[in-house]
């Protein structure tokens, strides 16, 4: 049952999803999510432009609201408009402005393209990032994709499936349709072999002063031992240093 209900509210999502992406402009709405709260379901728009999302005087967001309450029988639904902080690092927006550019001027310069916008990344303080573009209006005679890479990046393990943030768009052009698939590694995500020295810093040790009394003290434990136990506790210690003996008996002698 539970299975079912995680399926059921991913395809939602999903449907939600592409229909707000066919809704709004091109370009300029990077993913959203679902959730539910007391008033109703609650749709996070996150977007790099949250004026092209919001429209004038709140016009697209009151006719998604209403298409919604239609289409998807969404008793009340909450559209809230979230600007992404650094569109570099998020790779809808990265893909997106690929695609757009794409179907603006076509795909002849897709090479400086992929190299310009894989440089922004890596500007914007990602560890390394990939940018695939492939497809039948790619115009090569041999390749059908070309991958743009740079940086470090985690090709499998736990750091590649949960934590690496990946997108996939699709440009229609004349020629044929045009994937571009980006996957950025951010810098605050910890990688297991990133080990780091601490710094060898002088470690302070504080002297605790000896009172007078302490002095004494120890004076008397030292004066209560006999010369023989004395003699016995150096040889078991040191047996094969006989200058430490000729010392102890100096010593008793005096």
């Amino acid at each position: 049952m539970i299975e079912k209900k995680i399926v059921s509210q991913k395809m939602k999502e999903f449907r939600i999803r592409e229909f707000v992406s066919k809704e709004l402009p091109k370009s300029c709405y990077s993913r959203l999510e679902l959730k539910k709260t007391p008033l109703g379901e609650k749709i996070v728009i996150y977007t790099s432009r949250p004026g092209l999302v919001v429209g004038g005087k709140g016009a697209n967001v009151q006719r998604l609201t209403e298409l919604l309450k239609k289409d998807f029988k969404m008793d009340n639904p909450q559209i809230e408009v979230v600007e992404i902080d650094n569109p570099h690092l998020d790779p809808y927006s990265v893909a997106e402005k690929i695609v757009s550019s794409f179907e603006r001027f076509g795909p002849k310069r897709f090479k400086s393209l992929g190299y310009g916008s894989l440089q922004e990344v890596l500007n914007a303080g990602a560890v390394g990032a990939e940018i695939v573009i492939g497809g039948r209006g790619v115009p090569s005679s041999r390749a059908r994709s070309w991958r743009f890479l740079a940086g470090h990046l985690k090709k499998s393990g736990d750091i590649s499936e949960n934590h690496m943030k990946r997108a996939i768009a699709v440009a229609h052009l004349k020629s044929g349709s045009v994937g571009v698939k980006v996957s950025i590694l951010t810098a605050d995500i910890k990688l297991p072999d990133d080990i780091r020295f601490a710094s060898d810093n002088k470690i302070e040790v504080e002297e605790i002063p000896v009172t007078e009394a302490q002095e004494i003290k120890q004076q008397e434990k030292i004066k209560e031992v006999p010369k023989e136990e004395a003699k016995e506790q150096i040889k078991k210690k040191k047996p094969k240093d006989e200058a430490v003996e000729e010392i102890v008996e100096e010593n008793g002698g005096n």
